[in-house]
């Protein structure tokens, strides 16, 4: 996949050009949809597929004040729109300039004249320019005077639910991990360098974490707790339990999320690693001591190894 970050260096015209746009934060199965069916015809009419999104995320720039928690970072953004096998992904600075564009001009000038896009996939409630002006239905009008196609992808459901990356921000908020999978398509995930912790969980209760520095202030982590999760090192998965909060038996904690993962014993400081969350296991608690916290965490290890047993007796 080729990435492109300003769209005044494409110089050249693409065979048939079928492009999709969006934010696609979470890319969850709605997203997903909207890919597959872009693909689909694009290897109809041996064409190019083109996926156009921003960083930052424009509500960043347009409402700054507003508070927005991200289901994924840019990169892994990236990951699963390659994934997908798009052959281009156009990812220009989102400014308050581009905010400022109408939706006409963002139309003539960047889908007609600089892509000259044959067909344009979006979701159903597809909004674009300048304070989202346009809509669906103005796209498709201006689609045909510019000579192009608009194909509006529907609404994925799960029962009654619409798929949505509002929906899932807010099962991640309440520590519905598991539930959120449905929505995702596959686990809710954090990427991020393991860091320097406090050093309690390998000296004072047995058990070593890796403190995972998200690098990331806007993404979403799920509720405070303690989870079973599955943890991706160096292209080998091992199986985890995970801490998010303030670890309350030891006041004054900042917050952190960490690991303890199991029947690893190699030094990561400084490495990177992906934690996938597979379910909640109950909140944080404050103990009486050390040793009583130490005697939980076995419990919880117990049950993280359940979860994982279930998991492949599925």
């Amino acid at each position: 996949m080729r990435i492109i970050k300003n769209l005044e260096s494409i110089k050249e015209r693409y065979k048939y050009p079928i492009l999709t746009i969006g934010n696609f934060d979470g890319f969850h199965l709605g997203h997903q949809a909207i890919f597959r069916e872009m693909v689909k015809r694009a290897g109809e009419m041996k064409g190019t597929t083109v996926a156009f999104t921003f960083e930052p995320h424009p509500l960043k720039v347009i409402a700054p004040e507003r508070p927005l928690r991200l289901l994924s970072t840019f990169e892994e953004k990236v990951r699963l729109i390659k994934a997908e096998g798009v052959d281009i992904l156009l990812c220009p600075s989102f400014t308050k300039g581009f905010a400022s564009q109408g939706p006409r001009d963002f139309v003539k000038d960047v889908l007609y004249e600089r892509l000259g896009v044959s067909e344009v996939f979006v979701g159903y409630d597809y909004a674009f320019g300048k304070d989202r002006e346009g809509t669906v239905q103005s796209l498709k009008e201006m689609a045909g005077e510019f000579g192009f196609k608009v194909v509006v992808v529907e609404h994925v459901r799960i029962g009654d639910e619409v798929v949505s990356s509002s929906r899932i921000r807010e099962l991640l908020s309440e520590g519905r991990v598991r539930e959120a999978v449905i929505f995702l398509g596959r686990p809710f995930s954090i990427e991020g360098t393991v860091i320097k912790g406090e050093g309690r969980g390998g000296s004072l209760l047995g058990f070593p974490t890796a403190n995972i520095d998200t690098k990331n202030p806007d993404l979403l982590i799920p509720k405070g707790g303690i989870y079973g999760v599955s943890v991706y090192y160096n292209n080998r998965t091992f199986q985890g339990a995970a801490n998010i909060g303030y670890k309350p038996t030891f006041r004054n904690s900042n917050f952190s999320c960490e690991v303890h993962i199991l029947d690893f014993r190699e030094e990561i400081l400084g490495r990177s690693l992906r934690i996938d969350f597979i379910e909640r296991i109950r909140d944080e608690k404050a103990f009486p001591n050390p040793e009583a916290l130490s005697e939980q965490i076995k419990r919880d290890i117990k049950t993280v190894r359940n979860i994982f047993k279930e998991r492949r007796e599925l």
